[in-house]
């Protein structure tokens, strides 16, 4: 029987503290794609490496003909297999997905695709309007990102597309920050007991 009091953080930001000790996540937004009782699974949204998506895309042999997206930047999206791809998109409701490897989140109109047709799609022309592409992923055990937030390193939010998809990289995290409904300028590093 499954633990009624177990959080679900599936579809959510993870929201770095200010002070938080890991680089890897220092100043991230980590949306989370996955959260059961075996681990969690989020790619961080703001922090762009120095790839765009059409070299990413010669890397694998297809050309992108989307001036949409051949000058977007690739993610770091964790420290987890970063030699691999990582597709987080808008659900295809039309007859383009879905695609060999794809979770569909619940709770959200995303999905996360991880195998190569997602980029033949979008090679031809096609698939998913909005995208974002990591290389990695952040992963946690079972346990181990309730322990982080049991130590107040991060405060989680409903997550929205548009902070993913339509604000500027730069904003990310404040503008998640602003989905929790208070200054974030009142954080301070120090968690506090009573």
């Amino acid at each position: 029987m499954a633990d009624a009091s177990r959080i679900n953080l599936t579809n959510q930001f993870l929201i770095a503290m200010p002070g938080m000790a890991d680089g890897n996540f220092a100043g991230a937004v980590v949306y989370l794609c996955e959260h059961t009782e075996k681990g969690a699974l989020g790619l961080v949204i703001n922090k762009p490496i120095d790839i765009k998506l059409k070299n990413l895309f010669e890397k694998v042999d297809l050309s992108l003909t989307r001036d949409d997206l051949a000058d977007a930047p690739v993610y770091y999206g964790g420290p987890v297999q970063t030699e691999r791809g990582f597709v987080l998109h808008e659900r295809q409701s039309d007859e383009a997905g879905p695609y060999s490897s794809t979770l569909s989140i619940p709770g959200g109109s995303l999905d996360m695709t991880t195998s190569k047709d997602v980029l033949e799609a979008l090679s031809n022309g096609a698939g998913p309007k909005k995208i974002l592409v990591t290389l990695g992923y952040s992963g946690w055990g079972a346990g181990q990102l309730e322990d982080e937030l049991g130590r107040n390193g991060w405060l989680t939010v409903d997550a929205q597309p548009e902070v993913i998809f339509d604000t500027p990289i730069e904003q990310r995290y404040e503008r998640a920050l602003s989905l929790l409904g208070f200054d974030p300028r009142m954080l301070s590093q120090e968690a506090g007991h009573a």
